[in-house]
């Protein structure tokens, strides 16, 4: 055997061949005419031993400007975020890695409890009355929300801010092509959604109102005068939030959003260059039975112990399509569970200190960049731990993004590219990660590139 890595043999091939009626592999292709296949040999490397192969890998992945050897200003949905040691160490247990669907409760309680406490975090810290056993990540749930919100009201008019994730609108507008929904985009004013311009959006066939906050901008929304303008309307509010602003902020439930969904992300969950991610769903009481996906219930077994169940069953797979809220397939159980250890391990205390880091830290920065040459803050909406700058006119986006890589920096997120009316403006992201020593030098490097 040429490659010990490939579990197949001469042998084995053969017999799997011979196991289909074929007697060779050229054979499984003869339906296909040969003036439409592929004549020749593709234009790939030579076939490599383990060991240079392991070496070949391990060089191209030494490319990647990650988070370990680089200091990160980015953000933009995915955040540097300190992931607590133990996260890997309990997740990483096969009982969790190797999880699926738990269909059946008697020899699936672990897995059961570890989701039931999931719901329980997420309803703790958005103030709703009802959490679901999580999403693929925050831009499906929103855009899950928005489907709930139309069939809860009977309307087809979804207005949403531009401050919310350009990514998340795109998924956002994607469901709504499918489902018959009428996405309108309202603008912004000073990194905020532009009250003025929402209320002239909303109108009487409005079935809600999807904002972020902190929003992609990193400012604050005014979620009390939000909702009680869509709900003089009697359409829903949706509010996509930070879970990890939440140590801070006051919950958005205790602020009258009906739906809550957002990006575990923040939460122990590694940025690994952009996912997989976990996104959770929360829910006031009234609208529990038209969450997509499953909730996990606890009961009691004949003999009083305690134990889990799937209570609500609302997808495809379980009940007739036609009354399916949601066709998503599974969640995103051993993500999840990431989220849960770094919640259990932190504490409620824990959290806000994390969060209070995020704060400063990044008001700092703010302060330390505003006092770069040419440099100004644009926006004066009050922010969490993201908040945009603008650059001198003129400055060369893509230079400055490269020889901040060369300094072993990963510069802010170019707004010129989802908003080209903030060309020239950088969105700056800054974790409890960040030192003062890393900030300081931050600014003086982009001064000297300015």
């Amino acid at each position: 055997m040429k490659h010990r890595y490939l579990p197949m043999t001469e042998q084995t091939k053969a017999e799997m061949l011979a196991a289909v009626g074929v007697e060779s592999v050229e054979d499984l292709f003869k339906d296909i005419p040969a003036a439409i296949r592929f004549q020749g040999e593709l234009p790939v490397s030579p076939a490599l031993d383990e060991y240079a192969l392991t070496r070949h890998m391990g060089a191209l992945a030494g490319q990647n400007a990650d988070t370990d050897r680089f200091v990160s200003f980015l953000g933009a949905g995915i955040y540097d975020h300190h992931v607590p040691s133990v996260i890997n160490h309990v997740v990483s247990r096969s009982e969790f890695y190797t999880a699926y669907t738990p269909y059946q409760p008697e020899v699936s309680q672990g897995e059961l409890q570890a989701i039931f406490e999931f719901q329980s975090y997420i309803c703790e810290l958005t103030g709703m009355a009802v959490a679901n056993a999580s999403m693929y990540d925050g831009a499906t749930a929103l855009a899950e929300a928005a489907n709930l919100a139309a069939a809860a009201t009977r309307r087809k008019r979804i207005v949403v801010s531009r401050a919310v994730h350009p990514e998340a609108r795109s998924v956002l507008h994607t469901y709504a092509h499918g489902l018959n929904l009428d996405v309108v985009e309202v603008e912004t004013r000073n990194g905020v959604t532009d009250p003025e311009a929402l209320a002239a959006a909303v109108t009487p066939d409005t079935a809600a109102v999807l904002v972020q906050s902190p929003n992609f901008f990193g400012a604050i929304e005014n979620i009390p005068a939000i909702g009680e303008l869509i709900h003089a309307g009697k359409g829903l509010l949706i509010v996509s939030t930070n879970p990890l602003a939440l140590g801070l902020i006051e919950a958005p439930g205790k602020q009258g959003a009906d739906i809550v969904v957002g990006d575990a992300q923040p939460l122990g969950i590694s940025g690994s260059f952009g996912g997989p991610t976990c996104g959770f769903f929360a829910v006031s009481e009234a609208h529990m039975r038209r969450m997509p996906g499953r909730i996990v219930g606890q009961t009691k077994d004949r003999n009083g112990k305690r134990g889990f169940v799937l209570t609500l069953q609302a997808r495809e797979q379980h009940i007739r399509r036609e009354k399916a809220t949601s066709n998503i397939c599974s969640n995103q159980a051993l993500l999840a569970l990431c989220a849960s250890v770094y919640l259990s391990v932190m504490g409620r205390r824990g959290l806000v200190e994390v969060a209070e880091l995020n704060l400063q830290k990044s008001h700092y920065a703010k302060q330390k960049l505003a006092g770069v040459s040419g440099v100004t803050v644009p926006f004066t909406s009050p922010t969490f731990n993201e908040f945009v700058i603008r650059l001198p006119e003129g400055a060369n986006m893509s230079r400055i993004q490269s020889k901040l890589l060369e300094e072993g920096y990963i510069g802010g997120y170019d707004l010129g590219r989802s908003y080209p009316e903030l060309a020239g403006h950088l969105l700056i992201a800054v974790t409890e990660r960040r030192s003062k020593e890393e900030i300081d030098r931050f600014a003086v490097i982009l001064e000297g590139l300015l």
